[in-house]
């Protein structure tokens, strides 16, 4: 069993060439193959923000895998800020 010892949160805002870009589904797919949870969306002013959590080696990977993203992407920046960890099963688009 995991225990929140084992977890670690994040919430991320990419910035860049992120939307209309299959950055949504990219990270989506990213993340259910890395067996994390979590979310992303779009946000009004262009940058796309993602809620990620699971143990704590496999989201540095998976923030480190935002910074490139998907091949049509042009990312500018990642910010990545501790979060809470949530009761949260799986990955979605919202």
């Amino acid at each position: 069993m995991t225990t929140g010892l084992d977890i670690r949160a994040v919430t991320t805002r990419i910035s860049g060439h992120v939307q209309g870009v299959g950055f949504r589904y990219w990270t989506a797919e990213t993340a259910k193959q890395m067996r994390l949870s979590g979310w992303v969306r779009n946000l009004a002013d262009g940058d796309v923000e993602v809620f990620v959590q699971g143990p704590p080696e496999t989201v540095k990977r998976f923030c480190l895998l935002l910074e490139k993203g998907p091949h049509l992407s042009s990312v500018t920046h990642v910010s990545v800020a501790e979060a809470a960890p949530a009761k949260l099963t799986g990955f979605s688009i919202r």
